[in-house]
């Protein structure tokens, strides 16, 4: 299904019954990451999933995906279907759009998930990082950078155990146009921190991470958050970045739980 955003469209589907859970994917995913997890959600709750712009089937907008721009387009497939209130589970980059969707439109949520994601902006290391990415990518090597990257994701102890989805998430990657690789990497680069909405509590807070994590350090990142008293933290410890796939079955049970106790 899709629907017009700022002179595109947005891919979206809508499957599912009950309270309303919004997933967003990460940087160089499509929401079909979500697809075996979201199965099993559905079992209990109505799963909105979307395709940023750019991703998937899903139109890009401009030279830079802001967080912003995310937002509105998370926004306007919900207002589209009539939601009011949801449950906006973000993964990765995805988080960065769901604290976007929580300082502009946060009446619309009734709880929130940052999976395997946080509420900071990029330091300046890795700041250079992404600019080194964006030279890479401008000079024609994007099959050079996806391969690790993807690798990167998941704990190195899960990557024979879970080599086809490994292989999955690097088609889905691969397929990711330059442009759009460019246009996240700039809208990552100027986001700001979004600590303080976090801490202020307005809404529910479910925070999911890997304890082999490569790209966020559970123990450090914990500590730069005053967690406000409607939050709760699980550590995954069997998952790198991809807990939702390395460790489906208490992801689902975690996230779920969190869904249940809201008031919607």
């Amino acid at each position: 299904m899709f629907i017009s955003f700022r002179g595109g469209k947005i891919h979206y589907t809508d499957s599912g019954k009950g309270v309303v859970i919004v997933l967003i994917h990460g940087y160089l995913e499509t929401m079909e990451v979500w697809d075996q997890f979201a199965g099993n959600v559905i079992k209990n709750y109505r799963v909105i999933k979307i395709d940023l712009p750019g991703h998937g089937q899903s139109d890009l907008i401009g030279v830079t995906n802001t967080m912003d721009i995310f937002a509105g387009a998370i926004k306007v497939v919900l207002d589209f279907l009539g939601v009011r209130k949801c449950f906006l589970v973000g993964h990765s980059m995805g988080g960065y759009a769901t604290l976007a969707f929580l300082r502009l439109f946060a009446e619309y949520l009734s709880g929130y998930c940052l999976f395997h994601s946080h509420p900071f902006a990029d330091p300046p290391e890795v700041i250079e990082k992404r600019v080194k990415n964006i030279k890479l990518i401008e000079s024609g090597k994007k099959d050079e950078m996806i391969p690790g990257f993807v690798n990167g994701l998941f704990a190195g102890t899960n990557l024979d155990l879970l080599k086809e989805k490994v292989e999955k998430s690097l088609k889905i990657a691969s397929a990711t146009s330059e442009a759009t690789i460019i246009a996240d990497l700039r809208g990552m680069m100027e986001r700001p921190s979004l600590s303080d909405l976090v801490e202020a509590g307005k809404v529910p807070f479910l925070w999911i991470l890997g304890m082999m994590d490569n790209h966020i350090n559970h123990l450090a990142i914990q500590q730069k958050v005053r967690l406000p008293g409607n939050s709760r933290v699980v550590i995954l410890h069997n998952s790198g970045h991809m807990g939702f796939i390395e460790e489906e079955d208490l992801s689902v049970k975690y996230l779920t739980e969190f869904a249940g106790s809201l008031v919607i």
